[in-house]
Formats: C-alpha cells, sequence, structure tokens
C-alpha cells in the first residue's frame, strides 16, 4: 500500500456515521496487523492524531473506543520510531483515562497499551536509562496510580492481572513513583494492603506472583521495610513456594528471579530466605534439569537456559555476604563444574548470571582455599576477558579475577602464568571506568607481596605514561586503587630501591601532582604512606632527602588540621630519621633545618593517642 492509499484509510476515518466508523477502523487495523511498513505510512498521513480526536470526542459508542485502543495497541506493537510517535502525541494520557472506564474491554485494550510501550527499547523495566524514570515518572503525573488502584480490587483476573503488571513496571528502581505507591489509598486502604490480599493462595499463581513482584519492587526502593512482616512473613515465602518444582517452569523462574532481586542487597533478607522453604536444595534443583526431558530439542536447551540463569542469580544473592550460607551453596551437587560450563556457553544471560554467582562465592577467603582450588574456574574468566565480550560480562568477570588474584588464592599463580597482567593493564585503558577500575584492582590485588619479577612486569608491561593517566583519572576509586598499586609496588627494601632507582623521576613527579592536587582526604593519605614506603627504602631514602618540595610538603601535612595526614607524614619522618640505619645522623640533622624536629615537638600536645606515639618515637630517633 503506497502513500496515496494510507491517505484514503486515514481519511475514511473522519466519516460521522458509528457504524461506518467502526468499519473503517477495523479494516485499517486488518491493513496493519504484522506489517511495520504499513503502520509508518499510516502514521505518516495522521492515522495517530485522527484516532486520538475519535477517542477524545463525545458521544462516541463503547465499541468505537474499544477498536480505537486495540487499533493503537497494534501501532505500538511496530518499530521504535512507531513507539515514539505515539509517545510524542500523548496517547499515554489518553490510554491512561481509559483504565477509569466501566468497560472491561476498553480497559483491557488500554492495559496491553501500556505494558507494550513499558517493556519496549524506549522504556524498558530492567534497563535504568533516564528515559526509563521519565516515562515512569510521566505515567505517575497522569495519574496512574490512582487509576490503577480500584482495578485491583476487581474479581476479573483479566483486569487484575495487567493492572499488577503496569503497577510493577512503574515502581521498578524508581524511588519516587514507589514512595507514592506505598502512600496510596482507595477506599481508605493502602496499596501494600490490597496487594497483600493478591497474595492469597487460592488466586491464580501468575496473579500472586505478580502481587509478589510489585511488593518486591516497593521493598527494593525502600518505600517497605525489608523488616516488614509482609515482606519477610509474606512475600520471601510466597517466592520460595513458587520457586518449587510442581509450578510451571516460566513461573519457577520468573519467582526465583525476583526472590533474587528482592534479597540482592539486604543480608538480613539472604539469611531469612537460605532457611525458609528449604529453598537452596529447591534451587539446586533448576541446575539438574536436562534438555532431554523436552521432547523438542530447541525448547528443552531454552529451558535449561532460563533455569539455570535463574538459579545462579539467586545463588549469588543468597552467597553475597554471609559465609555459611555460601558453604551451603558451594556443597550443592556439580556447583563449579556447572558454573565453569556456564560461563562458557554462548547464551549472554546464562553467562552473566554464572559469573556473578562465582563472584559473590569467591568473596569467600575459606572457599578460595578450599574449592576454588580443585576447579580451573578462572580459565573461563580469563577467556572471556581475552576475547573482550559484552561490557556487563567483563566487569563481573574482572571482578571475580581480581578476588582470585588476591595473595592467599592457590589460583594467583596459575592466573599470572595465563597472561593475567597483559589482561588488567589493557582493562585499565578501557573507556568504561568500571572495567579501568577492575583492572587496576586486580593488579593492585597481584602486586601485594608478590615477587621483583611480577612488580617490574606490571611496571613494563603498563608503561608511566599510563600510570599518569590513572593518577588524573577524574574517578576517585581508580586514583585509590592506583595509588594502592603503588604502595603494594613499593614494599619489601629490596624492591622499593630497585623500583626507584629506575622509576623514581615518574613517581616522584606523581607524587607530588597528588599532594598539590585538589584531592579528598584519603587519597592524599594513601600518597603520604607510599612515601613512607620509599622513605623505608635503603637507598630510595634519599629520593625524599634530595627533593626540596618534598620535604616542605612533609612538613605542611603535619600541620594538617586533618590528623590522618599527620600520622601518615610523621610515619614518613619516623623512617627517615630511623638512628640504625646508615647516615640517620646526617638525615636528621637536615630535617631540623627545614624545621621538622620543632614541628615534632608541636605535636606532643596532640590528642590522638596514634599521633602522639608516632611523634614521640620519632622524636626519641633524634635525641638518642
Amino acid at each position: 500500500m503506497d502513500h496515496g492509499f494510507s491517505q484514503v484509510y486515514v481519511d475514511n476515518l473522519m466519516v460521522t456515521d458509528q457504524q461506518q466508523l467502526l468499519l473503517n477502523l477495523k479494516l485499517m487495523k486488518n491493513v496493519i496487523i504484522g506489517s511495520n511498513k504499513q503502520k509508518t505510512n499510516l502514521m505518516l498521513c495522521g492515522a495517530v492524531d485522527r484516532i486520538h480526536y475519535i477517542m477524545t470526542s463525545e458521544g462516541v459508542s463503547p465499541e468505537i473506543l474499544v477498536e480505537s485502543a486495540v487499533l493503537l495497541g497494534s501501532f505500538a506493537k511496530g518499530t521504535v520510531d512507531n513507539k515514539r510517535e505515539l509517545m510524542d502525541r500523548r496517547i499515554l494520557a489518553v490510554m491512561l483515562q481509559g483504565l477509569g472506564s466501566d468497560n472491561i474491554e476498553f480497559v483491557e485494550a488500554c492495559l496491553r497499551f501500556l505494558r507494550t510501550i513499558l517493556t519496549s527499547s524506549i522504556a524498558p523495566v530492567d534497563d535504568l536509562v533516564f528515559e526509563t524514570t521519565k516515562q515512569q515518572d510521566t505515567l505517575y503525573q497522569q495519574g496512574a496510580v490512582d487509576a490503577l488502584a480500584p482495578l485491583l480490587c476487581s474479581e476479573i483476573n483479566k483486569i487484575r492481572l495487567p493492572a499488577l503488571q503496569c503497577l510493577a513496571a512503574l515502581s521498578y528502581q524508581n524511588r519516587f513513583v514507589s514512595f507514592e505507591i506505598s502512600t496510596a489509598k482507595y477506599n481508605r486502604e493502602d496499596m501494600s494492603t490490597l496487594l497483600s490480599r493478591l497474595l492469597a493462595r487460592d488466586l491464580p499463581v501468575n496473579i500472586q506472583l505478580t502481587a509478589a513482584k510489585c511488593l518486591c519492587y516497593l521493598c527494593r526502593a525502600g518505600a517497605i521495610s525489608s523488616r516488614c512482616p509482609l515482606i519477610v512473613q509474606r512475600v520471601l515465602p510466597s517466592l520460595a513456594r513458587m520457586c518449587k518444582k510442581d509450578r510451571s517452569v516460566e513461573e519457577r523462574v520468573e519467582a526465583a528471579e525476583t526472590l533474587a532481586f528482592l534479597i540482592e542487597e539486604d543480608v538480613s533478607l539472604q539469611v531469612s530466605a537460605s532457611i525458609t522453604d528449604h529453598l537452596i536444595p529447591t534451587i539446586a534443583l533448576f541446575l539438574k534439569y536436562s534438555p532431554s526431558h523436552s521432547s523438542n530439542k530447541e525448547h528443552g536447551i531454552h529451558t535449561q537456559a532460563e533455569l539455570r540463569q535463574a538459579a545462579f542469580k539467586v545463588f549469588a544473592s543468597l552467597g553475597a555476604n554471609v559465609e555459611e550460607i555460601r558453604k551451603k551453596i558451594i556443597e550443592t551437587d556439580n556447583l563449579m563444574d556447572t558454573m565453569e560450563k556456564s560461563i562458557e556457553e554462548e547464551n549472554l544471560k546464562v553467562q552473566l548470571a554464572s559469573a556473578r554467582c562465582l563472584h559473590s562465592l569467591s568473596r569467600s577467603v575459606q572457599q578460595l582455599r578450599t574449592s576454588f582450588q580443585d576447579h580451573i574456574v578462572w580459565k573461563p574468566l580469563v577467556d572471556l576477558l581475552q576475547h573482550e565480550s559484552a561490557d556487563e560480562l567483563m566487569i563481573v568477570a574482572s571482578s571475580t579475577l581480581c578476588n582470585l588474584l588476591l595473595e592467599f588464592s592457590p589460583s594467583k599463580d596459575k592466573i599470572v602464568q595465563a597472561g593475567a597482567i597483559d589482561i588488567l593493564c589493557k582493562l585499565t585503558t578501557n573507556s568504561n571506568a568500571s572495567l579501568r577500575l577492575n583492572g587496576i584492582w586486580g593488579l593492585m590485588n597481584m602486586a601485594f607481596q608478590a615477587d621483583e619479577n611480577i612488580k617490574t612486569n606490571i611496571l613494563e608491561k603498563m608503561g608511566t605514561d599510563q600510570l599518569f593517566r590513572l593518577l588524573i583519572d577524574t574517578n576517585v576509586d581508580i586514583l585509590m586503587k592506583t595509588l594502592g598499586l603503588l604502595r603494594n609496588l613499593l614494599s619489601t627494601r629490596l624492591h622499593i630501591d630497585n623500583i626507584m632507582l629506575t622509576h623514581s623521576s615518574q613517581i616522584m613527579t606523581a607524587v607530588i601532582m597528588i599532594l598539590e592536587g585538589n584531592h579528598p582526604p584519603q587519597v592524599k593519605e594513601q600518597t603520604l604512606c607510599i612515601l613512607a614506603n620509599i622513605a623505608d627504602g635503603t637507598s630510595a631514602k634519599e629520593v625524599i632527602m634530595s627533593n626540596e618540595d618534598i620535604l616542605k610538603k612533609l612538613t605542611c601535612y603535619m600541620r594538617h588540621d586533618n590528623v590522618r595526614l599527620q600520622i601518615a607524614s610523621v610515619y614518613c619522618i619516623n623512617n627517615l630519621v630511623w638512628n640504625q640505619e646508615d647516615g640517620a645522623t646526617e638525615r636528621q640533622s637536615k630535617l631540623k633545618e627545614y624545621g621538622i624536629q620543632k614541628q615534632l615537638q608541636s605535636l606532643l600536645n596532640a590528642s590522638d593517642t596514634v599521633l602522639f606515639d608516632k611523634v614521640k618515637m620519632a622524636l626519641q630517633q633524634f635525641s638518642s
């Protein structure tokens, strides 16, 4: 159908005869079903504006209202541009007003439209982008909550369910709207009371599940306390029960994902969930599903993937904080092997969920030393990072690798041998701040109490230019970890001397740059601690002693109003004047010239006991 014919269809909507108008609406609906091209042509010819006019006109029959809403719902299933056009034409407001209608068919059609828009790419419920929040706020401001509340009290499930779905979409990770929902009332009852009724076990599972999801979102937004009996005694047990084997796969997956989201950041809920209705063995059953259980192989593979990613999400949330829970999870049969295989799958959802689970479990010192030692879980992580997967997956994989590179991890040496230094150095150049952070964090962990060969390798692979770029990064966390790396590199006296022998100029330039810069106290404290490490070297001491600028800065920071900076600078002075080391007398004499001994004496009245002890120790070196 070309543009000319499209215009004819739109012009036919201008008839005044109600029966003919109804027929013409149906004809247009039949034309656009399954054809985005036809939808675009008709919208270019003004179809949406005409339908908007029809729906807001007085005296329109209920049948025409229903057909108009259905037609707009069909347009909404078109391209992203089609959806944006509908938003620009303020169709949302019309559909929201329609929710207050007594015509059930019309309400259903309006809700289907709203669900299509809210779950589309221009308003993705599970992606935290500004436009999503904007659309949620717009819907709330247009009266969505007040319109949805009475629908929750309907006895008709076909009305209750889409109303619940719309409410869930409105509240998802939107603090403002969630609080407004929690305080909204209908017939003198607040929304949480209305939602709690829909958890009743005699109602259809999809109603119970979506009501639980709404309450979960309100809880995560802080609108309902995680200690509230409604959450602990009703929502959490309901979700755990819906994960049981007697429920459909779709219901089990949705319940598990909702449960994982509910407990993700709350330790008390994690503990409660771990002892609720045998949850851990129930979720473990998700991992036992095999595609051979299905007569359709493709469907079986899809089912297995859905169950696995849901199970890993729950285990990741459960094991986020409590060691005893991690121990129970890791005792699940073949869990480590299944995680290892799942990280290598092509399904991104499964890869991401299994990597998150592995990251959660890798926070355990005990498990790193035991269960992780018996499995090569680090290898698929290294492979992912070498082949540059999706950013979200690389962030989780690199976070896990950081844990596996801790000094007490048995996997550390093998990971280093597999090329971790190259991988992490490359990550520090990534445009994604989270990946830069994980790259430098991993190197910092690797350098802790490492042999000199590893430290030298890190410096050579990274290069001083990149080190300077990280030291001027606007992300404070990246700056702190870079300083942490420097501090770990400059430990052990022999290593300090050797590194300063070849890199003193660059390192001292970096130190001065940060001490002179506008940085928070914790950054400057870390920098002063690096100086203290350098001062602990044998020959490296002279790098500080020969730098007048550094000596003046040490004196300055001894007078700082932040006691932690005073302590760090006095600690550095202590290492310089320690009288049992060669050249101590000469160094003490030079520091006296800079007034440092007098400055120490003025600090003897310090109220902070740590600072007082450090000052007293330093003065003792001068007097002995």
